[in-house]
């Protein structure tokens, strides 16, 4: 069995043999689970999706006079001020006061790009911090910290959501056509971090992570965490299971891997990118990382009856394949988790690990780790785009107009009738005139 000591020492020599979770699943496809196990130190995971239980803790500069804040508003967004006496904490689905399209997401993202936003503070007053009242701009120049602390991310496994009532549906997997008019769902199958180590192995509070396009730490298990879930013959939970608590420095964060989104008529909620690298320390651990699509398995929810009653189970190549079929009928699917995002924070840590950037955790790491952590490759090639491709609006298509190939969305203008019926589902309020007449060319995705 291999150490993670013997794995560091590798990685601080450069000698490392690290493969993506795609890249380790094709090799155990061609040369087995042992030859892998041999072969491989350390495969990289990833995910970038919704993940509603996040948010961030600031730490703001005392005024002169000094202040109690305690009704903290952050470009309108109401921030949690029950803490000590310049300390605040902001959820991400806080809603400002003004725009319920804007919330404590947008905040959060607008920090992490450095841009301007406004704070409000009011206070009773003491001796000890007699301020009242102070309004100004403020940028994450202006905080002493800025850090994500998410109670609840990385699920592992979700739900697919359907809808046999007769009226539209919008929930927190967006907008669910009636009489299953189309399904969705949420992970990145075969690079997901929770099913490549479904008894958390070598998944530990402690253990570093890629976090927003930085470094983080698990710092527990998440909420709503259980192992006590139903299993596939793979071992594989196949209801939402185990959760992990995350925290990071959002100062050193990226906004191309935090994004603030809005789901019609259900609310703001934050897209984040994670990355854990798995140790192949074990045969058991090869097993499960090698793993794919074709084995891993959910369950269908109807979310048109009381209670959500589970319907079916379906694997994640099938799911991919943006179709199912329920009671004879073949329905439209899309995912609301961004594959190729996915994709790219499994290379990028790969290429962290690679070049001694990232080593692994042996549990007795501080959190000084800024010199120690996540190296962005032509970061300028994903700067400042809109689009994710997670691929949601591609179930509202009957068209073809919109389809996913290879984990990039095309849009076949030829064939749009312009329907209109997926201009409200995007988390990020995109069209798809406005996303495909844009030149992307890191992404590929075009008009044809």
């Amino acid at each position: 069995m291999k150490k993670i000591g013997e794995i560091n020492r590798k990685i601080k020599k450069g000698k490392a043999r690290v493969l993506t979770a795609n890249q380790f699943v094709k090799l155990t496809e061609e040369k087995g689970i042992t030859y892998a196990y041999k072969n491989v130190d350390i495969v990289t995971t990833a995910t970038f999706a919704p993940m509603c239980s996040s948010g961030a803790v600031l730490n703001f500069r005392q005024p002169e006079p000094p202040m109690r804040m305690e009704k903290i508003y952050l470009d309108g967004v109401n921030a949690y001020g029950g803490l000590a006496a310049a300390d605040c904490y902001i959820g991400a689905t806080e809603v400002s006061n003004s725009q319920k399209t804007y919330g404590g997401a947008h905040v959060i993202e607008k920090l992490i790009k450095n841009e301007k936003i406004s704070l409000e503070v009011k206070s009773k007053g003491t001796d000890c911090y007699p301020l009242k009242e102070l309004s100004r701009h403020i940028t994450q120049d202006d905080v002493n910290d800025f850090f994500l602390f998410n109670p609840r991310n990385c699920y592992q496994n979700y739900a697919v959501a359907t809808n046999s009532s007769e009226k539209t549906l919008y929930t927190y997997m967006g907008k669910l056509l009636p009489l299953y008019g189309n399904a969705t769902f949420s992970t990145s199958g075969q690079m997901s971090p929770l099913l490549k180590d479904p008894e958390l192995l070598t998944i530990k509070p402690g253990t570093k992570v890629f976090l927003g396009g930085g470094t983080g730490f698990i710092a527990y298990r998440g909420t709503q965490f259980s192992s006590k879930s139903q299993v596939n013959s793979y071992g594989i939970p196949i209801f939402p299971s185990r959760t992990l608590a995350l925290i990071g420095n959002a100062k050193k964060m990226s906004s191309s891997f935090i994004k603030a989104a809005y789901l019609k008529n259900y609310g703001v909620t934050l897209f984040v990118g994670v990355g854990i690298p798995i140790p192949v320390l074990s045969e058991e651990i090869a097993f499960h990382a090698s793993l794919s699509n074709r084995q891993i398995t959910t369950v269908i929810k109807d979310y048109g009856k009381e209670g959500k009653p589970v319907i079916g189970e379906i694997d994640y190549e099938t799911l991919f394949k943006n179709k199912l079929t329920l009671s004879s009928k073949k329905i439209p699917a899309s995912s609301m988790s961004g594959v190729k995002m996915a994709s790219l924070i499994c290379e990028i840590l790969a290429y962290s690990i690679r070049n001694g950037s990232f080593s692994l955790s042996c549990y007795e790491d501080d959190f000084e780790y800024e010199t120690n952590g996540i190296k962005l490759v032509n970061e300028s090639c994903i700067q400042n785009l809109s689009c994710v491709e997670c691929g949601l609006c591609i179930g509202y298509c009957n068209k073809g107009a919109l389809v996913q190939v290879d984990n990039s969305i095309r849009f076949y203008k030829d064939k749009c009738d312009s329907c209109m019926l997926c201009d409200d589902v995007c988390p990020f309020g995109l069209l798809p005139y406005e996303v495909f007449d844009k030149k992307r060319v890191y992404y590929g995705s075009k008009i044809l």
